[in-house]
């Protein structure tokens, strides 16, 4: 995500390296590349240009501090203006009403369906809400039966009429419905069409009319970046949505869209789309967003998304496990499969302060732990229980039952064995301490 601009940020940053104070000289140079950073990511050319004004502008007028580089200054001057960029703080979705009702609007293309069924999943398990999700797109069939798949396979309910054409008639019934069967939220999903025309956005302005929802979202592709901009400010002077959800931003190395829309139409980016999978839908964080480009990670993003897979109870049963020394292959393969429902593994590790640069040509398959996983599954219930068990007869045929070799399985027992007794020492606080000075004494670990 957005590759291209933290390279390009690293770069002018590099400018004010070793300069011992900011000057009007040394600041120019480094938001030219700045500007050319923006302006490289598909960024409105204004809002680049009133960006880095803005910069130059607290740069000069801000004293250096003996502890403080100017180079660090410069980066914490420039993620402020990035957050205020992106609209500050996150904003919340409105919920209110009985039932809430949320229209989605976007151009054919956008994932407006797909998107539709993110953000009922997300309103059923993060939010405890029940929701009925609306087929309101009369012109593509196929999109009421996608619906109808996502629905079945979320296990939320679909309302749909193939015999109506008047979308407004068909969200009116469904609302009457939602009412009727006790549904907290009701999600309605619309037509889109290749290019905006009139009869497109008179459409969705008589349902928005009819149905006076409490929330209008504006569904657009990131990866078409000034185009999604130019798009979402059509639509915004139509209908006058209340937010912006961008989607595929995971497949995005630019950033204008996130970095764009905001400055342009005045309405804030509430939900992103990371993936394809139904969970893969986060809250918009501008804090945070800032982070990712400048290369800073972002952890409390990670941590949430752990806490969202790990069960407080499971982890203070293994933590009694590890501190006996009884962790097996098991334990192993479970934490392995909650690793894998946080998400894509080289888009977590991004996510860790450094690594993302570290990441950046590392192709990391989705099914990175699929020999893993089959080497494990090949073991019997007593060797996953007791390691100890695994001689070269038993590693052989776990080689054959696994499509991979010995040298894939030794390897995998030295990774486990070494792991075991990395996490029995960190159970142990008198260990941990023994080793953070054993490392004080070293001069600590370069480049951590």
């Amino acid at each position: 995500m957005f590759e291209n601009l933290t390279e390009k940020f690293e770069r002018a940053f590099k400018v004010l390296k070793g300069q011992g104070q900011i000057t009007e000289i040394n600041v120019a140079e480094t938001l030219k590349e700045v500007r050319r950073a923006l302006l490289d990511a598909d960024v409105n050319f204004n809002t680049a240009k009133n960006f880095t004004n803005s910069v130059k502008e607290k740069a000069l007028g801000r004293d250096v501090l003996r502890s403080v580089s100017p180079g660090q200054l410069m980066i914490k001057i420039c993620h402020e203006e990035l957050v205020e960029l992106m609209g500050g703080n996150e904003s919340e979705i409105n919920l209110k009403g009985n039932p809430a009702i949320i229209l989605m609007s976007g151009l054919q293309g956008s994932g407006k369906t797909t998107l539709t069924g993110k953000l009922g999943n997300y309103l059923t398990k993060k939010k405890g809400k029940k929701v009925l999700l609306v087929a309101c797109d009369v012109y593509r069939p196929a999109a009421i039966d996608q619906l109808h798949v996502l629905g079945e396979q979320l296990e939320i309910e679909v309302f749909s009429d193939r015999d109506e054409k008047d979308p407004v008639k068909i969200s009116t019934n469904a609302i009457n419905h939602a009412r009727s069967k006790g549904f907290n939220v009701v999600i309605v999903d619309t037509a889109g069409r290749l290019a905006i025309d009139e009869q497109m956005m008179n459409e969705i302005a008589r349902v928005k009319s009819a149905i006076n929802p409490s929330e209008t979202l504006f569904v657009v592709d990131s990866m078409t970046g000034q185009d999604a901009v130019n798009t979402a400010k059509a639509f915004n002077d139509k209908i006058n949505f209340d937010g912006v959800v961008l989607t595929k931003l995971d497949g995005d190395t630019r950033g204008g869209a996130a970095l764009s829309i905001k400055a342009i139409v005045n309405k804030p980016i509430k939900f992103v789309g990371t993936g394809e999978k139904m969970d893969a839908l986060d809250v918009f964080y501008p804090s945070r967003m800032a982070d990712r480009i400048l290369g800073m990670g972002d952890v409390v993003s990670l941590v949430e998304k752990a806490q969202e897979q790990f069960d407080e109870e499971e982890a203070r049963k293994l933590q009694k496990k590890i501190m006996k020394d009884q962790f097996d292959f098991n334990d192993f393969l479970a934490q392995l499969q909650q690793i894998k429902k946080m998400g894509n593994v080289k888009d977590l590790m991004g996510m860790i302060p450094g690594m993302g640069k570290a990441m950046k040509d590392v192709d990391v398959p989705d099914d990175a732990f699929k020999g893993v996983e089959a080497i494990i599954l090949s073991m019997t219930p007593q060797e996953r229980s007791n390691p100890g068990l695994l001689n070269t007869a038993r590693k052989n045929r776990i080689a054959k039952g696994s499509g991979t070799n010995i040298q894939e399985v030794n390897k995998l027992m030295k990774q486990f064995d070494d792991m075991r007794k990395m996490m029995k020492m960190m159970s142990n606080p008198r260990n941990m301490m023994g080793m953070m000075s054993k490392l004080k004494g070293m001069g600590g670990m370069p480049g951590m």
